[in-house]
């Protein structure tokens, strides 16, 4: 069976003024993943949404594997949702939000204080009672992941029969890895899974930072192998294990 490898981005920039870009912490940590990666099989094909953080990330991990000559797809279809429009639709206040993540992080306890905030606005999001306030509803955000991710598949698998057992064309979907966000990786894993869209959220609420969930795919079989592994930072100390 050929493997895809789901991965969350670094640490991103919570609290200031632009959220889409890796911290120091989280460029390292990419680069602890693909220093990890070495020992591991050569991936064949890489994968990664289109925001900042993403590319970013996926740009560490190649200075810490040190190698770059792995094809590379962009592909939106990976994209986390829209943060900043579900929390200004929770909190007209906060249309400012840079104001809003600073406001936050000077508070005594600023990452419960924001989870307990964006739960409810997560809550709000899912309920579907206000699905026009939105850019991107909870139903398309997960429809538009689970067809990025059966995409990839339907054409690894195409070219596998098309060259109908040729070496070269079966490498190339052995060992995938798409660069993309914790919401991406829990809704995947939801489809799979067929867990409720609360499970969902508590899985993402879970997921760390370049934590790596592996899926295994066939023809006629699509699995999970494993779930939210951060081995990577762990060996590295507890600092290096973060959530946003």
């Amino acid at each position: 069976m050929a493997a895809i490898y789901l991965i969350r981005h670094g640490q991103a920039s919570f609290g200031s003024a632009e959220y889409d870009q890796l911290s120091d912490k989280g460029s390292l940590q990419a680069q602890r993943l693909g220093e990890y990666w070495r020992s591991r099989a050569v991936p064949s094909k890489f994968y990664c949404g289109d925001l900042l953080r993403h590319g970013q990330t996926l740009a560490s991990f190649k200075t810490g594997y040190n190698a770059n000559e792995t094809p590379t797809v962009i592909h939106s279809g990976f994209n986390e949702f829209d943060h900043v429009d579900i929390l200004q639709n929770y909190n007209s206040d906060w249309q400012n939000f840079a104001k809003m993540s600073a406001a936050i992080t000077n508070q005594s306890d600023a990452n419960k204080t924001f989870q307990k905030e964006f739960s409810q606005a997560l809550n709000r999001w899912l309920s579907s009672s206000n699905d026009s306030d939105y850019k991107e509803t909870w139903t398309q955000f997960k429809e538009r992941c689970i067809r990025a991710l059966h995409n990839i598949i339907e054409q690894e698998l195409a070219l596998k029969r098309q060259f109908n057992g040729n070496t070269k064309a079966q490498k190339q979907a052995k060992d995938i890895l798409v660069f993309t966000s914790g919401g991406t990786i829990s809704v995947i894993v939801q489809h799979i899974l067929k867990l409720s869209d609360q499970q969902a959220i508590d899985i993402n609420q879970q997921t760390r930072n370049t934590s790596v969930t592996k899926l295994l795919f066939s023809e006629n079989k699509l699995s999970i192998d494993y779930l939210n592994n951060y081995s990577h930072l762990e060996q590295a100390g507890d600092g290096w294990v973060t959530f946003r």
